[in-house]
């Protein structure tokens, strides 16, 4: 009779996804502001795998690079760590934001979850309209059925606060300009960021250090499973819904066993089980400091979560500077 599985033990698991995250921003710190996209997001990848490799798991990527055909590494599918440990789903993101690091602006992340087997939506490769606001609000709130308008009278309410000192955070982009007239049409305020959606709902969760209350709009569905992953961690609503353009985009979600293409997902359909969360800082941003240099050393720091317990630790890491 085969061995048992061990079971997922998140405290003893969490320092190592911490390693893993550091890893893959110093090397893709060593090209902030070269310009170079894929040289910064390819270092990434190079080092996170080798540091999962190093971990006592038998890891499944379930949100990571792309289909095996376009990603020779980190790959949706790809088994990771000894093979000696438990069975984990992994979702990550080696670099979110590789245009950030290349620009050196702002809110640049290596991130990655980590939950039992079965813990994760095999989320395809499509865009997903997404809803998030941060912990200490009634369940169910707001949701992707009302209009932007109706969200933002509903969480002036709830905060006892007029609507124009509402903040929501939008990704920049062609797609979100009436959603963006909308909000403003409101009287509420707009943060717009360019790139980095998972940072983009975090910082919901964090409303009094970042000024953010809500987050609308569409963007990855890969990163709507890891970002929900976070706000389990840190508290918080979300919302995601798949958006399809094509039949090809349907035949993604087929292949990932999704059959109900307008299924609104709540945060923990996305995220089923307890899971550990670590996102390291490669420019600087709202929730963690970026890689910098002092002297003969690189320092990084980290945000580290676990959902069972609710702990959220910041981890500052130094090392001399190779």
């Amino acid at each position: 009779m085969p061995a048992k599985d061990p079971l997922f033990s998140d405290r003893m698991l969490s320092l190592g996804l911490a390693r893993v995250s550091e890893a893959a921003a110093i090397a893709s710190a060593k090209l902030i502001g070269s310009g170079d996209e894929k040289a910064a997001d390819q270092a990434a990848v190079d080092a996170m795998r080798t540091q999962l490799n190093m971990l006592d798991i038998k890891g499944v990527v379930v949100i990571g690079e792309g289909e095996r055909d376009e990603a020779p590494m980190l790959y949706i599918g790809e088994e990771v760590g000894t093979g000696n440990g438990p069975g984990v789903d992994i979702a990550l993101d080696p670099l979110e934001g590789t245009t950030l690091t290349a620009k050196d602006m702002p809110n640049a992340l290596a991130v990655i979850a980590m939950g039992p087997r079965g813990s994760m939506l095999h989320a395809p490769d499509v865009y997903m309209e997404k809803l998030a606001i941060g912990p200490g609000y009634p369940d169910g709130l707001v949701n992707l059925e009302m209009s932007p308008t109706q969200r933002i009278q509903v969480m002036a309410a709830a905060k006892g606060c007029r609507m124009q000192d509402v903040m929501v955070c939008v990704l920049e982009r062609p797609r979100h300009q009436e959603l963006i007239a909308e909000i403003r049409a409101t009287g509420a305020r707009i943060r717009l960021i360019t790139d980095g959606d998972v940072a983009g709902i975090i910082h919901c969760a964090e409303a009094e250090k970042t000024g953010i209350d809500m987050y609308m709009g569409s963007g990855g569905a890969p990163e709507g499973v890891l970002a929900a992953a976070a706000l389990k961690c840190m508290g918080g609503q979300m919302q995601g819904r798949l958006l399809f353009r094509n039949d090809d985009e349907r035949g993604r979600a087929d292949k990932a066993g999704i059959t109900d293409y307008d299924r609104i997902y709540q945060r923990d359909d996305l995220v089923t089980d307890d899971v550990i969360f670590a996102a390291t800082g490669v420019t600087d941003g709202s929730v963690v400091q970026g890689a910098r240099r002092d002297g003969d050393y690189l320092e990084t720091e980290t945000i580290l979560m676990r959902s069972k317990t609710g702990s959220v630790r910041r981890l500052h890491y130094r090392q001399k500077n190779m």
